[in-house]
């Protein structure tokens, strides 16, 4: 990919020196590790996004089915599960033996 921006920043003399030191010390130019971590930065900022996008539409999901009276109430959602824990503890108990 050809490279045709250039991008300045401030730092730290300190800051520039140590990585500048790493970046030589594992044989790769500095140009190519800043650029790796802007790759990871795009992509996790991207990822999270999308999560929170999906967690939205979960979110509102849930909310439209209790607003249409689909959901359940919270003990009865208890009372179920632990049901389903008991027989899966009774169906290992059995298998055990």
């Amino acid at each position: 990919m050809p490279k045709a921006a250039v991008f300045t920043m401030k730092l730290e003399p300190e800051l520039r020196d140590a990585f500048m030191a790493e970046a030589e010390a594992d044989h790769r130019p500095a140009s190519q590790v800043v650029r790796e971590m802007m790759r990871d930065y795009v992509r996790q900022r991207r990822e999270a996004r999308a999560y929170d996008a999906f967690l939205a539409r979960k979110v509102e999901t849930a909310r439209e089915q209790m607003r249409a009276d689909l959901g359940a109430a919270d003990d009865e959602v208890e009372a179920a599960f632990a049901a389903r824990r008991a027989a899966l503890a009774r169906d290992d108990g059995a298998s055990e033996r």
